[in-house]
């Protein structure tokens, strides 16, 4: 009990699959996790009831359904309201196809999070593989563990969360400990500093450990050692900005079709999607997958296929320059390519409301700030928004938070959101939905949101303003594409998405080339192609964000094949100094 490690817990009135069950789980898992195994129900939600008492951190809860056992669903319905934050797994028998109606419903309404088939065989690596994915993104959640990077700093601070978010979003384990802490207080005398500018970063996997005071995002590169000159003479094949799902998509297929790839990313691999807890409509992830692990995988998958990768540096400005198109770096740095893809995505559309924008980073949050909600326990949220990002966000927050309120400025979900996720808010009983309501402001304490102030919508002034306490308000609503970089040649339609050649309308190249109409998702600069959510008429789905980026590769290919590369200067011109690869990638 000093040190005590999760729980894995499995609750089921059928002995067979007890049996099973409860050997598979203390035989893979036993070594990391206390494996407890209750013989029904009753005795079960008694013991989570004192592992709550008692402190305890309940990583898996594991129930069963089927003919020896109808009880297993309400069991893991009835423990979401004791461990929130515990991931639920319902195990059935292969061949119950009777029981599988039943079962899915459960699992479409967010009462069982996996549905696992009870292991048949020994070395059921198809069970374990489900389980571990569980673990995976449970401990992922929660954080802790190594911490490859400490931070200390003011929870109030909106650097602060900005650079947690950043390192969280790009798998780097990072620890934080409040400022004034007495954690805090002995690292910051370990270290012989005194009154230091916070926030303080202290890389831990260099040798001795880098400290970083209130550092800006080329030092966090430089630190990290992701600074490695660009090669000034270099063309790449395709230069993509952005890695979101579409900008990843776009890098695995053109690194693996070997055309010579860099991605410029100014914050976190997965763009918006990185940030959902949970994507359970994305094709092939039957049991979901969080925005975070399904972005990151791509990273991998482009990274290994040898796709170059420029970290926390935005781009400023594009240079069209005959055969080649310059990308100008916010360091300064230029990249230099044949085609470039944007792949910018969206950002999330403020609200307006002073009172809100001076709390940024100290309760409110635009996006679904996922390092955010694990501080959230025994508090009262706020979401704000009506897509499926904000459904997610909610959700997840409702694991640590006493209760969340989904504000929604229309009279329904079911124009903007999945109906799976309309049900999942509507069966989680600490989640309220209030439609037809807007926020008009907020209360402060101590420097931080205490509560959120809302109307009825299109109400005129004046009209009675309720009051609703929250410690944390996240916005998700609207967007706003991220194109202020690109030159006026680029044309936008009129909410400033990028027009291409598969919009209607859309005029022809802005330069003299003879490249007749663009061609689909080109814009109105010859090479430059626009993907994702940055494009006009796209579709705010991870799947089709995919589609874009597997589609312009194809069209690439053409586009490259009529435009030959620039003549590369002779080694004497260069000078004899060797080119250095670009730098390394974050790793997990």
């Amino acid at each position: 009990m000093d040190d005590p490690v999760p729980v894995l817990l499995l609750a089921t009135t059928d002995p067979v699959s007890q049996e099973i069950l409860g050997d598979e789980l203390r035989r893979r898992y036993g070594a990391d996790y206390e494996v407890v195994v209750c013989a029904d129900h009753a005795h079960g939600h008694a013991v989570l009831q004192g592992l709550r008492r008692w402190g305890r951190t309940v990583a898996l809860v594991v129930g069963c359904y089927g003919p020896a056992d109808r009880k297993g669903l309400d069991f893991l319905r009835r423990s979401y309201t004791v461990h929130p934050a515990a991931k639920r797994a319902v195990a059935v028998t292969w061949g119950d196809f009777t029981s599988a109606p039943t079962v899915f419903r459960a699992v479409s309404r967010g009462h069982a999070d996996l549905l696992v088939l009870r292991p048949e065989r020994p070395r059921d690596e198809e069970f374990h593989g489900a389980i571990t994915d569980a673990l995976d993104d449970w401990h992922l959640a929660q954080g802790g563990g190594f911490e490859a990077v400490r931070m200390i700093g003011d929870r109030r601070d909106e650097r602060a969360h900005s650079l947690r978010d950043m390192l969280v979003r790009n798998h780097i384990p990072v620890g934080f400990q409040p400022a004034g802490s007495a954690a805090a207080q002995r690292m910051l005398a370990n270290l012989g500093l005194h009154d230091p500018e916070l926030p303080v970063l202290v890389l831990q996997f260099t040798s001795p450990p880098t400290v970083l005071e209130n550092p800006s995002n080329p030092q966090i590169v430089e630190a990290f050692g992701l600074n490695r000159p660009l090669p000034a003479d270099q063309v790449f094949d395709v230069v993509i900005v952005g890695a979101g799902p579409a900008g990843l998509a776009a890098a695995v297929y053109a690194s693996s079709e070997g055309l010579a790839t860099i991605v410029v990313e100014q914050q976190a691999v997965g763009g918006q999607a990185g940030t959902s807890s949970l994507i359970r409509n994305y094709p092939g992830f039957s049991r979901g997958v969080s925005g975070a692990h399904l972005a990151f995988r791509s990273f991998q998958q482009a990274w290994v296929f040898g796709a170059e990768f420029v970290f926390l540096r935005q781009a400023e400005s594009l240079r069209d320059e005959g055969a080649v198109r310059t990308v100008v770096l916010s360091d300064g740095g230029v990249v230099r390519g044949r085609t470039v893809v944007v792949a910018t995505g969206v950002d999330y559309r403020r609200l307006g409301v002073p009172q809100l924008e001076e709390l940024l980073g100290r309760g409110v949050f635009y996006g679904a700030a996922v390092s955010e909600a694990p501080s959230l326990v025994g508090q009262h949220a706020c979401v704000v928004g009506g897509g499926n990002s904000a459904g997610q966000a909610a959700l997840h927050i409702a694991k640590y938070a006493v209760d969340v309120t989904l504000l929604v400025r229309g009279p329904s979900l079911a124009a903007s959101m999945s109906d799976y996720l309309i049900a999942q808010l509507e069966a989680t009983r600490n989640v309220n939905i209030r439609y037809g309501t807007t926020v008009v402001g907020a209360r402060e304490r101590d420097g931080s949101l205490a509560a959120v102030e809302v109307a009825a919508t299109g109400a005129p002034g004046g009209a009675p303003i309720e009051e609703i306490p929250a410690a944390a308000l996240f916005v998700l609503i609207g967007s706003v594409p991220r194109t202020s970089w690109l030159p006026d040649t680029v044309q936008r339609d009129p909410a400033g998405f990028l027009r291409t050649g598969g919009a209607r309308d859309v005029a022809e190249p802005a330069s003299g080339e003879p490249s007749g109409s663009p061609l689909p998702l080109e814009t109105s600069l010859p090479g430059v192609f626009a993907i994702g959510d940055v494009r006009a008429g796209s579709i705010k789905r991870v799947a089709t964000a995919v589609g874009d980026g597997a589609t312009v590769i194809s069209l690439l290919h053409g586009y490259l094949a009529e435009h030959p590369p620039p003549a590369r200067p002779s080694p004497a011109a260069r000078g004899a100094v060797p080119e250095e690869p670009v730098g390394d990638a974050l790793l997990d």
